[in-house]
């Protein structure tokens, strides 16, 4: 068996004030990885399938992969550019039995509402009606039908953070392998369950709707289940929250396994929709719990959803209040960081920092910092339990003090995944009262074992959780939370 794969994943925010371009991709190409050399960062799901079809004896051919922080709308000859260098790649490598490609599913290019539909259309044509085509996905994607009926199987992130992303990739190989040797025949289909929101699995009711549907995995022929959450800024038509039910060749039951979690999902909607707290509340209660650390997720300025992550309104608030022996991170100000890199520990410095990108960034501070870390090339690990972590780049940091206040700011702009952005620094976060972490969720796994409360924050960032208020383009007036009671399909 000779199986092709690639990847190409963005997320797009249509709100934000600045495109995502060919130059914001990280590209790993075949002789990036060639005589066995690692897939990294990113791009760790392709180690997966290359290991998968090493141990299972298959040819591997491979494109490329690229990866881009979330951020606005990709430019089209960007797009176009990545996607033809996949499509050129597999006809290369013709003739293949399974095509097995790592997508994002919220991708929007100029000219393109869904990159992912556009992508495996045009595989579809080059590989002809018999080669089995693999897709995972991000679970904060939009799922189009035309995806559904084009590809063989798709495989979606369970958990929210995304602490299983390898394990996905592993079910995804597993089926795809399954198919191949005729010992099922995967028939998928999909509910409309006509929400957006953004839906937290490590707390309830969401904890248990996810182990149910691990628990229903293997059973009654069902192959694989998979909610796609949504990406509430990517404004499309097909906008929403959907269930995506594999079936071992039985379509009607596929279809009656995904109305039924669709419909358990939509009865619990009041119960999983997240309502980050307003800013000023929210530092009301951190500073009233009394111990700490109380972790606070600076959630609208939060970059893995593409926003600046420059925003200064939090780090204003904690001045503003004198709080001290308190950290945030990480604060995206390339020209600040490369200053500090011209320094040394200890120096004193006059800074503008931040708020530079919108004006949903705030304004820019002007600070007397003592620098207190510098790390070129800074690295974090995103954990995945039972897998190595993912190990990724922050660009070089700085740690700067002010007023009693650890901040870092870095100059490759990513969300926080692990206390590594602080204790890198030599910063002891057990013993802070606040820590402040721009993420909306992915910062949970690690920061939930030390933190003695988690907040979430509105802070009025670019990420705003007032659906009904964003300035959307296309209609969701049909679905919750803009009506009441959403028209299910």
């Amino acid at each position: 068996m000779k199986i092709f794969t690639s990847g190409l994943v963005t997320e797009t925010n249509t709100f934000a004030p600045f495109p995502t371009g060919l130059k914001d991709f990280q590209i790993v190409r075949p002789i990036d990885v060639a005589d066995g050399r690692p897939f990294t960062d990113w791009a760790a799901v392709m180690q997966v399938f290359r290991e998968e079809a090493e141990a299972r004896g298959w040819e591997f051919a491979f494109g490329l992969h690229a990866v881009a922080e979330p951020a606005g709308t990709t430019v089209r000859s960007a797009y176009e550019t990545l996607r033809d260098e996949i499509l050129v790649a597999l006809q290369a490598a013709m003739p293949v039995d399974a095509v097995l490609l790592d997508l994002h599913g919220a991708m929007v290019a100029q000219g393109y509402d869904d990159c992912e539909e556009d992508i495996v259309s045009r595989v579809r044509d080059i590989v002809g009606p018999d080669v089995i085509i693999g897709i995972e996905l991000d679970l904060h994607c939009h799922v189009l039908q035309s995806l559904v009926d084009t590809a063989d199987v798709i495989c979606i992130y369970k958990e929210y953070p995304h602490t299983d992303i390898l394990d996905r990739a592993h079910d995804l190989v597993k089926l795809v392998a399954e198919t191949h040797e005729g010992k099922i025949n995967p028939t998928m289909a999909l509910y409309n369950c006509q929400m957006v929101g953004m839906y937290l699995t490590p707390y309830e009711p969401m904890r248990s709707f996810v182990d149910d549907m691990f628990a229903a995995e293997g059973k009654d022929r069902v192959l694989s289940l998979s909610l796609a959450h949504c990406f509430p800024w990517g404004d499309v038509p097909h906008l929403g929250t959907k269930m995506l039910a594999i079936t071992d060749g039985n379509i009607q039951q596929a279809a009656n396994v995904a109305a039924s979690f669709g419909k358990k999902f939509v009865a619990m909607r009041h119960e999983v929709d997240t309502k980050p707290r307003g800013l000023k509340e929210t530092f009301d209660e951190a500073v009233a719990v009394g111990n700490g650390p109380v972790v606070i997720a600076d959630a609208t300025d939060n970059p893995g959803g593409g926003a600046p992550s420059d925003s200064t309104t939090a780090l204003r608030e904690m001045l503003d209040r004198g709080l001290t022996n308190t950290a945030i991170a990480m604060i995206w100000d390339p020209v600040i960081v490369n200053i500090v890199m011209s320094t040394e520990v200890g120096a004193i410095l006059d800074v503008r920092l931040g708020g530079k990108l919108g004006p949903m960034s705030g304004d820019p501070l002007d600070l007397q910092v003592e620098v207190v870390g510098i790390i070129p090339q800074m690295v974090q690990d995103f954990p995945q339990p039972g897998s190595e972590p993912i190990a990724l780049p922050c660009g070089d940091a700085v740690a700067l003090r002010c007023q009693g206040i650890d901040i870092i700011v870095n100059s490759l702009r990513g969300q926080v995944f692990t206390p590594q952005v602080f204790t890198n620094f030599g910063i002891d976060v057990r013993q802070k009262d606040i820590l402040v972490v721009k993420s909306t969720q992915h910062f949970y796994a690690a920061f939930a074992p030390i933190a003695s409360k988690i907040l979430y924050m509105d802070a009025g960032g670019a990420l705003q959780s007032d659906y009904p208020s964003l300035p959307y383009r296309h209609d969701h007036s049909h679905k919750y939370p803009w009506i009441e009671d959403p028209i299910v399909t």
